[in-house]
């Protein structure tokens, strides 16, 4: 099977993010909320004046009435590396349920996502949300089975292709299949190896820091494209394939021990959208291979692949 990738990366490194997370908790009382902003300090390095900044991108709402806000404050721990805000707000009347809207992906990465959880009298509920899903109602009932199912492998499918590193170790996995075959051994190893690395990793009692998850997962896409141009040939790619796919998994198991998910849901979701998204790429790039060739669009590819994922490689090690 003829193989081709024309990807130019010279996307923002936003768009390179696979990582970036922040959480919240309000707490309902009548007709008053308290909410809790925690984020990592480095999402807030390059957002101006934070401390207004972040709490205008999350706005409370109940019964069509926007909560006023009466009290705020925001400080950096050092020592936890991380940035917190707090805030009152006051509504109308007593809060049924809660309306939210978050729009911190605009103040910080495109590919930002705010999991946020809320109480009241007892009772939970909660929320990701993100640039696709920037606004959810709390209603405080507990979720049915179906409802937790279909939430959390709906978060696994997002967050498999919420950065363009991910995206582009999926387009190196089609350009390293020499035939169909081939694809379809590499795809259920690397599944495979996202599996073990969610199963194992949480019983060493290692806590992988999302910006050496971020470094890994941008080396393994130049280690394949590596291995494209100097190795055409080579055996065991499979096994290649499976080794890196380990590394992708810590990007997942951060995402489920930060979220509190199921893991069977959240690897379902993840792996429905990989697949997917192989599938959709297999037939593009045989066919452009067709009408390409003399371009040598195989080699073309892997070196901007390969250049692609050493820079940031590099970037995420600086930072």
């Amino acid at each position: 099977m003829k193989r081709v990738l024309f990807v130019v990366p010279v996307a923002s490194a936003a768009w390179a993010h696979m990582i970036s997370m922040s959480s919240g908790d309000v707490v309902v009382n009548g007709s008053r909320a308290h909410y809790e902003l925690r984020m990592p300090s480095y999402e807030v390095a390059h957002v101006h004046d934070p401390e207004r900044t972040l709490l205008e991108q999350v706005r409370f709402a109940s019964n069509g009435q926007a909560g006023k806000l009466v009290k705020k404050s925001c400080r950096e721990i050092a020592a936890e590396g991380s940035y917190t805000c707090s805030a009152d707000y006051e509504f109308p009347g007593p809060v049924d349920r809660l309306d939210v809207e978050c729009t911190l992906h605009s103040v910080t990465v495109p590919s930002h996502v705010h999991l946020l959880r809320a109480t009241k009298d007892g009772k939970h509920d909660q929320s990701l949300l993100d640039i696709s899903f920037s606004k959810a109602t709390l209603r405080f009932d507990p979720p049915s089975a179906a409802e937790i199912a279909a939430r959390q492998t709906g978060a696994g499918f997002v967050r498999a292709l919420g950065g363009l590193v991910q995206i582009l170790f999926l387009a190196s996995l089609v350009l390293a299949a020499r035939n169909r075959r081939d694809l379809l051994q590499l795809t259920g190893m690397f599944l495979a190896g996202q599996v073990a690395s969610v199963l194992i990793v949480p019983m060493t009692g290692w806590q992988p820091a999302a910006r050496f998850v971020e470094a890994a997962a941008a080396l393994t896409v130049a280690y394949l494209a590596v291995e494209i141009l100097l190795l055409p040939e080579a055996g065991m790619r499979w096994l290649v394939v499976g080794v890196l796919g380990t590394f992708h998994g810590l990007y997942f198991e951060i995402f489920i021990e930060s979220a509190g998910y199921r893991a069977g849901y959240v690897l379902a979701g993840a792996a429905i959208a990989e697949i997917t998204a192989i599938a959709l790429l297999a037939p593009v790039f045989s066919r452009i291979a067709r009408y390409a060739r003399a371009l040598r669009p195989v080699a073309v590819s892997a070196s901007v692949l390969l250049v692609f994922g050493m820079v940031w490689f590099f970037l995420r090690l600086q930072s």
